[in-house]
């Protein structure tokens, strides 16, 4: 029994020993050959990703974002190559000497720039997207210097070389170089690239083997765009508008001026003016013509006269007799003149004085309520014009289940409706356009290749529009748009001062919109303007015209439009 024991003396022990010590080796081979094919055959893939993710360094080639161009070919927005610098704290020997240097070049307090450098990593950002001649004299001095440790990034950073003219139609892009506004925002996937990588091969420290392998995906670059602005007098309207806001101590001011045989928007600016520097008012992102919705007043009415002149039911010189009050609904309405007795005009004579009620008598004795609805449909007021720009509204314009006894009445001279003045604009558009609807937009061209923009259909009559033309025509001459006239220039146009609604109900004493929107030369227009002014207490007559003078005045020299013979 003794000999039988494992490790004892005789021939038994011996061998038997031997056996569980074959096994023991055999259970760690086995241990081992199971390892190795989990190693070699089932995680193969995850270490076969680990290890070249440790041997190699992907770094982004960012894609240039597509240039802007106005008519002319001036660049409004560019993007140009920076750089952005990083550190890794862990290279960085001397973070105060670093430290100074940083704060010499790239501005900031110093103490930040320590808490950067001395904190617990690998990675830093300490400034993204820096000129590139201010990167380059930093690799310089800290080269200079013998200090370590901050590397850099080859990025891109939009440039707008005109600064501020234009910014609120342009927009601007954040950080991640996207389009946050304007048309940066609205065409931004066709601006936007895709960004290329490049893989290489690196030591164990990170750092790039020099002539190591690497795999390049080339960065795809945005398209380039060409936009409508005429960028002299972009600037002209701005400057306009700003000063006629303070003289006429008006909330905001808007400008927009369009070629009516295109619909190409030649300038457009809303105040507040934005400044991306220092934006304080988000409000100053928007443009008011497109987002912003306001009884019009009296610009209404060249819409009403023509749906009348279109429908054959009257003409430039047809005679009415109007009172001196119409009953609109449950309320009066009377004119601006105080007039308190009955008179015999022509619409021609309608127009030129802006009688109120005697475009109610036209809208509810000789139009009707329901043709006139359907004129004011096909002139496409309330609904959107497909405008190239983020933010454009409807407005709220009544259909005719919706009328009441006064709806009608009302919208005859601008009241009881609330509209963009975008819709205004391209109204006014057809009359200069022989009656076809355009679409306003920005966008001429991507890439090269021109863009076509689809027409509206017809809002009135070649016929028609002549007529209202002409009417229009002796408004400037003779009426409330006199003080809109430009010496050598036949200009068509109408006024429009539109009360606005009270919180508390009806309207605001002496809270107007003012406007004038018109169109040079009459017979041939190519440039059409509107000036408005929000929330003032003046007439259009005295305030919006005379801006329009000055707007239109720019608009014509600066298009080459020439003077009539």
């Amino acid at each position: 029994m003794r000999a039988a024991r494992p490790g004892g003396s005789g021939t038994g022990g011996s061998e038997h020993g031997l056996s569980l010590t074959r096994r023991g080796f055999l259970a760690v081979l086995g241990v081992v050959a199971a390892r190795l094919v989990w190693l070699q055959v089932i995680d193969s893939s995850n270490l076969s990703t680990r290890a070249e993710s440790q041997r190699t360094n992907v770094a982004t080639l960012h894609a240039k974002r597509g240039t802007i161009y106005d008519r002319n070919g001036n660049i409004l927005a560019v993007s140009e190559e920076c750089q952005t610098i990083y550190a890794n704290p862990r290279d960085v020997s001397d973070p105060s000497g670093v430290s100074d240097i940083l704060v010499e070049l790239l501005g900031g307090e110093k103490q930040d720039y320590m808490d950067l450098l001395t904190m617990d990593g690998k990675f830093v950002y300490l400034k993204q997207k820096v000129d590139q001649e201010v990167a380059d004299e930093l690799k310089k001095r800290l080269a200079e210097a013998e200090l370590g440790g901050v590397y850099y990034l080859t990025d891109t950073k939009r440039v707008y070389p005109y600064g501020t003219i234009g910014a609120q139609v342009l927009g601007y892009v954040g950080t991640d170089g996207k389009g946050l506004s304007g048309l940066e925002y609205y065409y931004d996937d066709i601006l936007t690239g895709t960004d290329g990588e490049m893989l290489m091969e690196t030591g164990l420290d990170g750092t790039p083997i020099a002539g190591g392998a690497s795999q390049v995906t080339e960065a795809k670059n945005g398209t380039d765009l060409v936009i409508s602005l005429d960028i002299d007098l972009q600037e002209s309207c701005e400057k306009i508008i700003n000063e006629g806001v303070k003289t006429y101590e008006s909330e905001s001011g808007s400008v927009m001026v369009t070629d009516p045989k295109t619909g190409e928007i030649l300038a457009a600016c809303s105040t507040p003016l934005p400044d991306f520097s220092n934006l304080t008012d988000p409000s100053a992102l928007n443009l008011k013509t497109v987002s912003s919705a306001y009884e019009p007043g009296s610009v209404f009415k060249v819409l009403t006269t023509s749906i009348g002149f279109d429908l054959g039911l009257f003409d430039s010189e047809t005679v009415y007799t109007v009172p001196a009050q119409v009953l609109v609904g449950d309320h009066y309405v009377t004119d601006d003149d105080g007039r308190d007795y009955t008179e015999s005009m022509t619409v021609r004579e309608m127009m030129r004085r802006s009688s109120n009620t005697a475009m109610s008598l036209l809208v509810q004795e000789v139009i009707g309520a329901e043709r006139f609805s359907e004129g004011v449909a096909r002139y496409g007021i309330g609904t959107k014009t497909g405008i190239d720009f983020p933010g454009e509204i409807e407005g709220i314009v009544r259909t005719p289940e919706e009328y009441d006894g006064g709806t009608a009445g009302s919208m005859a001279f601008g009241q009881a409706v609330s509209i963009p003045m975008v819709q205004l604009v391209r109204a006014y558009g057809a009359v200069a356009n022989d009656g076809a609807l355009l679409t306003p937009h920005f966008l001429i061209s991507k890439g090269g290749q021109e863009v076509s923009w689809p027409e509206g259909g017809r809002a009135i009559s070649a016929e028609a529009a002549n007529m209202e033309t002409d009417v229009m025509r002796t408004v400037v001459q003779e009426g409330t748009g006199k003080n809109g006239r430009v010496e050598g220039y036949d200009i068509a146009g109408k006024t429009g001062t539109g009360e606005q609604a009270s919180e508390d109900g009806g309207y605001a004493s002496y809270d107007f919109t003012a406007s004038l929107c018109g169109f040079a030369n009459a017979d041939d227009p190519s440039v059409l303007v509107y000036v408005g002014l929000n929330h003032l207490s003046q007439l259009a007559s005295a305030s919006a015209a005379n801006l329009f003078h000055d707007v239109m005045s720019q608009a014509v020299s600066i298009m080459g439009v020439k003077p009539v013979a």
